[in-house]
């Protein structure tokens, strides 16, 4: 059975925005909060998926503090 890393990685990313607690997690131990969800995996991919994960999380936290830049101030 092959693993979709990417679709991991785009279910991990959602749980962590609808779960603070497990944002903190990630953000303090990352390879417990992704074994937490995706069970005993290799560490190359374990790496690959936490990777991917910040990538995702950086580019939205990026989108969205430049949205804030151009916001119209009242």
């Amino acid at each position: 059975m092959a693993l979709d890393i990417k679709a991991k990685i785009e279910e991990i990313v959602s749980k962590i925005k609808n779960d603070k607690a497990l944002g903190k997690l990630f953000k303090k131990d990352p390879v417990k909060a992704v074994k937490g969800i995706v069970g005993e995996l290799p560490e190359d991919q374990i790496k690959a998926i936490i990777e991917g994960v910040k990538g995702k999380i950086n580019v939205g936290g990026f989108f969205s503090k430049l949205k804030n830049l151009f916001k119209k101030k009242k």
